[in-house]
């Protein structure tokens, strides 16, 4: 009875047909969004044998993030979400299309690649916040966090399951199927969408064209500091500690003198702990900046025993809790803003959650490279720690600050 219980609390999201429908969706989705992301690596080092390269690909897909990032939640709020999703998810299936029939005629170049990566990343700066928002609209309040945290787990197995997938392929049939099967792949999200019961969803009415649109958002957050002080939490650990595809690689590689089996070891470790931290987030009901708060700490705690352990097989079970605490975090913060903004300004409150999480790449990538070439990997999860514990701390002082004003939530 108390499994039964446990498994009604994780999954109790997946009961609703529509929120089912996107979970299975995206499940297919994401796995060829993975496949995509080592098909466009494995065609980057054949066409420049530069990892340089590879690092601005990664940083021109989510620079239109940063950049555009509150005005496309701006655009997300005045939009239906379910309409605005299904236009992005046809276009990242063109913008795959592209890739694969560049790849197999042999035109591909890395202008191509440079254009098509900008493009993706305008596709995600509006698909990200939309589909976060989108979650309020498919469950009920008391759903909101064990739906969230499901997400989470549907992105790392994903994450797990679409890289091995696009290996295989790559090996057999060739890397410009690979881009193909994650074109085909958006397929599932668009039936997902397009078959939703629309008397089952609580949309959100659009918000009709104004000016100063995005002053009044900013505004809006500056003034909620159950807003303001996730998005900042947000703001310093995505920048500094999120910085895993710089840091594993060195970690396993220059740290432990590994080679792709250690690089796959500290990777599933992580993703072990991720797929752990998000069942466990999904069957809890806290959120909240205090849960923030806990979660942060865990954070940077658990980075700074990884920073110093002494092998490589003693660090990959660190990094499970790391992982595990990292996912505890997203879920928690996700929840936290869900909740807290009004229905009218939640597609720019999320925005600004996707530019502080995805956005801070092309900000906190280099830094954190830069340490973990001069002065070693282990002092660039030191970064992360120290941003994690720092955050952890300025939210727990604030929140403390703000806790006696009347009408204020912690």
């Amino acid at each position: 009875m108390g499994s039964e219980g446990w498994r009604d609390r994780t999954f109790a999201a997946l009961a609703g047909v529509n929120y089912r429908r996107f979970f299975f969706g995206q499940a297919v989705s994401l796995s060829g969004t993975w496949m995509q992301s080592v098909a466009i690596a494995w065609v980057i080092l054949q066409l420049t044998h530069s990892a340089t390269w590879l690092g601005i690909a990664i940083a021109l897909q989510t620079l239109p993030v940063l950049m555009l990032g509150p005005y496309a939640g701006v655009l997300v709020d005045r939009i239906d979400k379910r309409r605005l999703l299904i236009g992005t998810q046809i276009a990242g299936a063109v913008q795959a299309l592209a890739l694969g029939l560049l790849t197999i005629m042999g035109a591909m170049t890395l202008g191509w690649i440079i254009l098509l990566s900008i493009g993706l990343g305008l596709i995600n700066a509006l698909d990200n916040p939309a589909r976060q928002a989108f979650v309020r609209e498919m469950v009920s309040v008391e759903l909101v966090r064990n739906a969230v945290s499901l997400n989470a787990v549907l992105v790392n197995v994903a994450r797990a399951v679409g890289p091995a997938i696009a290996g295989v392929m790559i090996a057999t049939a060739g890397v410009g199927e690979c881009f193909f099967v994650n074109a085909a792949s958006f397929g599932a999200a668009l039936i997902a969408y397009a078959g939703m019961d629309k008397s089952k969803l609580r949309p959100t009415e659009p918000v009709p064209r104004g000016p100063g649109q995005l002053r009044e958002g900013l505004r809006y957050v500056r003034h909620e500091h159950r807003l303001l002080i996730p998005l900042l939490m947000m703001a310093l650990i995505g920048t500094l500690t999120y910085e895993f595809q710089v840091v594993l690689p060195a970690f396993a590689y220059d740290t432990f003198n590994g080679g792709a089996d250690s690089l796959g070891l500290v990777t599933a470790a992580m993703g072990v702990g991720a797929v752990i931290g998000g069942l466990v987030s999904a069957g809890r009901h806290s959120s909240g900046i205090s849960t923030m708060v806990l979660a942060s700490t865990a954070f940077g705690a658990t980075m700074l025993v990884t920073a110093i352990c002494p092998t490589i097989e003693i660090a990959a079970v660190s990094l499970v809790a790391v992982g595990a605490a990292s996912i505890w975090f997203l879920s928690a913060g996700n929840t936290a803003l869900q909740l807290a903004a009004s229905p009218e300004m939640r597609g720019r409150v999320m925005a600004l959650w996707t530019v502080a999480f995805i956005g801070s790449t092309p900000v906190g990538g280099p830094i954190v490279g830069l340490v973990a070439e001069h002065a070693g990997p282990r002092w660039a999860l030191a970064l992360g720690a120290a941003a994690a514990l720092t955050a952890s701390t300025l939210g727990f002082l604030a929140n403390r600050r703000r806790a006696s004003a009347p009408h204020q939530d912690q």
